[in-house]
Formats: structure tokens, C-alpha cells, sequence
């Protein structure tokens, strides 16, 4: 009976042992998909076949997608995400499309029939109106990924190069 009872006492401090370790040692997530993911340029276009910057940086800190797939950030963050992984810089993947400069997606308020179909692509929530009612773009959240462009009904929508003067 003791030595059940002894037994037992060993196995819950051991569990709690186990629970206290587990919490204080806990890694949040991989530190080089951090890093390579602070690399990216955060358009969330989809452009290099994952649904955002964050899933292909974790694809890239796991050896499964290449370093050259990401056209709005073009040659310069190519340079750097080969800096940082140690290897050499390549051409950016012309199957993933090719380098833009700067651009924001801007609504022809006067077409607009406010289908809200912009606002359901738009992966960083730049879009903003009501249903049947003239939509707009905040600049400073849109990423100029093209992604509203497809859906619109009307093509109210054109991308215009953004202020280099603008923060």
C-alpha cells in the first residue's frame, strides 16, 4: 500500500516536472522562418504558390521551395534571403512572374457597383464599402498583390505606382 501510494506521489511531481519544463523550454515557432519571413515583403500575393509570405517562409526554412519565387520583393530580397541562408543569389523564377515596382490598387469610384468581390480577395483587408455601395482602397494597408483585380465585374479597378515620396 506505501509503496503504491509512494509510487504514485513520484509519478504526479515527475508529471508536473514534465509540465514546467514543457512551458518554460517552449520554442514558439522556427527562428529561421522568422528571419526569412521578416525578409519578405508582406504583399500576400500568392505569387510564389503559397497562400502568403509566412507559409513560404516556413516552405523555404524547410528546403521545400526555393529562394527565388517572390516577385514583388524581386532581386533585392533574393540577395538578402541568400545572404542569409549562406548560398548563392539566382534569377527570380519567371513562372512566379516578374518584378513590379511599387503599386496600390485604386477604384474607379464611379464604376464601382459594390459586388464586394475586391473586398473578399483582398488578403490584407485594404478594401473597404458596403454591398451595393462604391467601395474604396486604403492605400496605406494595400500591398499591390493584383489580387482584387480578377473578381471585379466591372474593372473599376486599376493599379497606380505609389508616391515615391511616401513612407
Amino acid at each position: 500500500m506505501l509503496g503504491s501510494l509512494l509510487i504514485g506521489v513520484l509519478a504526479l511531481l515527475l508529471g508536473l516536472l514534465l509540465v514546467w519544463s514543457a512551458r518554460r523550454f517552449r520554442v514558439e515557432g522556427d527562428p529561421m522562418a522568422d528571419r526569412i519571413n521578416a525578409l519578405l515583403p508582406q504583399t500576400q500575393c500568392a505569387q510564389c504558390q503559397f497562400p502568403g509570405c509566412r507559409p513560404y517562409a516556413e516552405a523555404i526554412a524547410r528546403g521545400d521551395a526555393d529562394i527565388n519565387q517572390c516577385p514583388p520583393g524581386g532581386d533585392d530580397t533574393i540577395r538578402a534571403l541568400a545572404e542569409l541562408l549562406g548560398c548563392e543569389p539566382k534569377p527570380l523564377n519567371a513562372a512566379h512572374g516578374a518584378p513590379k515596382p511599387p503599386r496600390v490598387a485604386f477604384i474607379l469610384e464611379d464604376s464601382c457597383i459594390g459586388c464586394t468581390k475586391c473586398i473578399q480577395a483582398c488578403p490584407v483587408d485594404a478594401i473597404v464599402g458596403a454591398s451595393k455601395r462604391m467601395h474604396t482602397v486604403i492605400a496605406e494597408l494595400c500591398t499591390g498583390c493584383d489580387l482584387c483585380l480578377p473578381p471585379c465585374p466591372v474593372d473599376c479597378i486599376e493599379m497606380r505606382l505609389t508616391d515615391p515620396h511616401r513612407p
